[in-house]
Formats: structure tokens, C-alpha cells, sequence
């Protein structure tokens, strides 16, 4: 397995398996509330089967080549992640996500994770566009789609059922000329 340095603060990325589960499954419960606020992963992951079985679904969206997930640990304590929720190199499209338990949030991690996958693809995988979705209230996923150096390409207005209210989804997106012009610019 690996492990990539996010930074000076012991953080590091790392692939979220299936061997994972109950850890996983142990960081939702201490951020069900907050991650649950705009994204339904916590609905999802509600026990270790359903921990598994997500889990397990990505490993083999990784193995399709369709997916990735990663988990954003600090000091041995898994707190996060980062996902490709879909992964199309044929086309060259991804859809990047996170989330983040409330200990962790406001350091940068997300941003500083979502640099590492995204480079990933666009540098190894030919990615041309990565795209990022995110609900019109969830302004820290916005601030980080910003920070990415993504542009808002939209509003899909009420097309997001979640716990019987609609909400609107913001489209941000970076193309590979994009990416690779601000990764130059925060090198120099």
C-alpha cells in the first residue's frame, strides 16, 4: 500500500479498501451529523455490512477502471476522503468529490488531497476535464472547488431529492490546460 504526504502536518493519502470497514465505519459515526449535512454517504454507510459493501464497491469501480477512493488520514486517525465518483479515461471525464469529519475541517486537507488525485489523472490517466458537484449551501465544497482553480459552469436547479427536500447542485469544472497553467503559476 501507499501513502503520499499532504503535508508538514502528518497527513496523508492513502487508497480506502474494503479491509478498511470498521475504521471506516467508526470515522462516518463520529461525523454522520456533519458529513450528512449536503452528501448521503452517511445514510449509505449506516453499519460494517453497509461499510463493506461501499467499500467494496469502489474497489471495484477501481478495478472497472471507474472509480477511485481515498482516505485522508492525520496521525493514524482516518478523518476523511477524496474520490473520482466517476472515472471515464476513454472520454477523459471525472467527477472528483470528499468529505470530511468536523476534527479535520478548515486545514486544507481536502484541497491539498484533491490536488494529488486530480494531478493524478490529468498527468497519468489523460483526463481532460474533472468535474465537481456540490449543493448551493454547501459553501466550504464551493470554496474548495474555487480553490482547486475550477470554473462554475452552472446550477442544476432542484435536481437533487435528499432527506424529501430538493436542493439545487452547483457544476465547477477544470479542464487539463487549466490545470497544468495553475500548477505552473503556484510553482513559480
Amino acid at each position: 500500500m501507499f501513502a503520499i504526504s499532504l503535508g508538514d502536518d502528518g497527513a496523508e493519502l492513502r487508497p480506502l479498501e474494503p479491509f478498511h470497514a470498521e475504521e471506516f465505519l467508526a470515522h462516518m459515526d463520529r461525523g454522520r451529523e456533519f458529513v450528512g449535512q449536503h452528501i448521503g454517504l452517511p445514510d449509505v454507510v449506516a453499519d460494517l455490512d453497509s461499510a463493506g459493501a461501499y467499500l467494496r464497491s469502489y474497489a471495484e469501480k477501481a478495478a472497472s477502471d471507474t472509480g477511485r477512493l481515498y482516505g485522508i488520514w492525520t496521525d493514524g486517525t482516518l478523518v476523511g476522503g477524496v474520490l473520482f465518483r466517476t472515472f471515464d479515461a476513454a472520454y477523459g471525464t471525472a467527477e472528483a468529490g470528499c468529505w470530511l469529519e468536523p476534527s479535520a475541517a478548515g486545514k486544507g486537507l481536502i484541497t491539498r488531497a484533491c490536488r494529488v488525485i486530480i494531478d493524478w489523472a490529468v498527468e497519468e490517466r489523460g483526463i481532460h476535464r474533472v468535474e465537481w458537484y456540490a449543493s448551493t449551501k454547501n459553501e466550504a465544497s464551493v470554496a474548495v472547488a474555487r480553490r482547486l482553480g475550477m470554473t462554475r459552469e452552472g446550477v442544476l436547479r432542484e435536481n437533487y431529492p435528499y432527506r424529501g427536500v430538493r436542493s439545487d447542485t452547483e457544476i465547477w469544472a477544470v479542464l487539463a490546460p487549466e490545470w497544468r497553467a495553475a500548477k505552473a503559476a503556484r510553482a513559480s
